[in-house]
């Protein structure tokens, strides 16, 4: 989506005189909102000129440190670079207390040096143009997981599920429940509201396998680019709503040891310049186009594993039986695979990638799963036969278990170097390995449990 118009802020001034402020953000490597509150005032200005922010916005930690060894810090005197506001972004935030505005902003390719190599959203936007360059026109749609959970922690100080309108606290996973769909209806009224007003094209709600674990699905769209941003955005409003009920959207990948993870699924094919799905098929197993992609999927999952699952918690959600594969495995109509072909009419066939936690930065995980999938068509790539019935128990190629294999996998990958660009890859290593050395120097409640007095 391009830059926008300063017609589309004038229009919206005009439209709502009521709303005094508007949140501007970008995301950064980790997914994370980051941004200012700009004034009405200041708005047609930001539209017009751009809006500065600094260059280490796009170089910190999930914490939001800064990581000097990006090169964004003082290397370049943390300079500002200037953002844009992005088409069809400018909406209302309905879960504020006073009349918001919200704005997406992106780094401008030029204006934005030297965070702009940085920028996540331009990295799936280098993809995307690559592909557009075979002819191959990539439609998405975005699948999320998420625990509601009460703003009060149990009495040992942890997240709980969130009580429902009954009053009662889930603790049975309730698969599929429409009761506890029912007892939530005041959240999922207001969310729905919400989605309207950001014109979010979301879909089904389920309660899913864990008690306070949801999923809704956003529709698919035929601009990738879209379809992602639409994901990020609902994100940020699926918070924003549960913190107006007092509640907490957790994303976390695997926020209780004994209970399902989240996982954020990818539905991806490819369509020609008229739109026609080049994976349609009565087969199946799709077209030799889809199976290309899937194999070129499955030849780079472990470079692309430190995207999919970017956080220590991430590795937390692979255990056998969940629903969340970690083996280079694919299938039709098979959810114990990691990618998987559903079934339906020809027309629909596509392909959903189960590997991503629901931690992932979306516009990350798209660039990978569509880097890997040029790489299997350009190869012509075969993934061999598809898994039938239990694919845990016949996988034979397994993806790395820990967040360290999978970072150095990434690091000494030429293919994603010119995937995703040798600037972007320094910036999102020097965060992550800051990250992990900040993670293994904690020591927690579990070290004390095992080892205080018996080691």
């Amino acid at each position: 989506m391009p830059f926008a118009d300063v017609a589309e802020a004038e229009a919206f001034l005009a439209a709502h005189p009521e709303v005094r402020s508007i949140e501007a953000f970008l995301i950064d490597a980790n997914g994370v909102p980051r941004g200012k509150l700009l004034h009405r005032e200041e708005l047609l200005a930001a539209y017009r000129n751009g809006r500065p922010l600094p260059a280490s916005i796009l170089g910190l930690t999930i914490n939001g440190e800064d990581v000097p060894e990006t090169g964004l810090v003082w290397d370049v005197g943390d300079a500002d670079c200037w953002t844009f506001p992005l088409a069809s972004s400018l909406t209302l935030q309905p879960w504020r207390t006073k009349p918001t505005g919200q704005v997406q902003l992106a780094m401008h390719p030029e204006k934005g040096l030297p965070a702009a190599v940085a920028d996540p959203r331009r990295v799936l936007q280098r993809v995307i143009a690559e592909l557009a360059a075979d002819g191959l026109h990539p439609v998405m749609a975005v699948e999320l997981e998420f625990y509601l959970l009460d703003s009060a922690r149990d009495a040992a100080g942890r997240p709980q599920p969130a009580r429902l309108g009954n009053g009662s606290r889930p603790d049975a996973p309730q698969v599929y429940g429409v009761l506890e769909l029912e007892q939530l209806q005041p959240f999922f009224d207001d969310l729905y509201d919400a989605c309207e007003v950001q014109r979010l094209p979301v879909r089904t709600a389920i309660s899913e396998y864990a008690p306070g674990q949801l999923e809704i699905t956003l529709e698919h769209r035929s601009d990738a680019l879209q379809a992602i941003d639409e994901g990020v955005r609902y994100k940020r409003l699926v918070k924003g709503v549960a913190a107006k009920h007092g509640l907490q959207a957790c994303f976390m990948a695997k926020p209780f040891g004994d209970r399902s993870g989240s996982g954020l699924h990818m539905h991806v094919s490819l369509a020609d310049a008229q739109g026609n799905n080049l994976y349609a098929s009565e087969d199946p197993t799709g077209t030799p186009l889809l199976r290309h992609s899937i194999a070129g999927m499955m030849d780079r999952m472990r470079e692309s594993l430190a995207l999919f699952c970017p956080t220590a918690n991430s590795f937390r959600r692979f255990q056998a039986n969940s629903y969340a594969p970690l083996a280079l495995t694919w299938g039709v109509n098979n959810r114990t695979v990691s990618l998987r072909v559903p079934g339906g009419p020809a027309p629909t066939r596509h392909i959903e990638h189960r590997i991503c936690g629901a931690d992932a930065n979306p516009y990350l995980a798209a660039a990978a799963i569509l880097a890997g999938i040029r790489h299997g068509i350009r190869g012509r790539l075969d993934p061999g036969a598809p898994v039938t019935g239990n694919g845990y128990a016949q996988a034979t190629e397994f993806l790395p278990t820990d967040w360290l294999t999978a970072l150095r996998a990434l690091e000494g990958s030429d293919w994603a170097r010119e995937a995703f660009g040798t600037e972007f890859l320094k910036v999102y290593l020097a965060i992550k390995q800051v990250e992990y050395a900040q993670f293994m120097a904690e020591v927690g409640e579990q070290d004390w449990r095992w080892f205080l007095a018996h080691a």
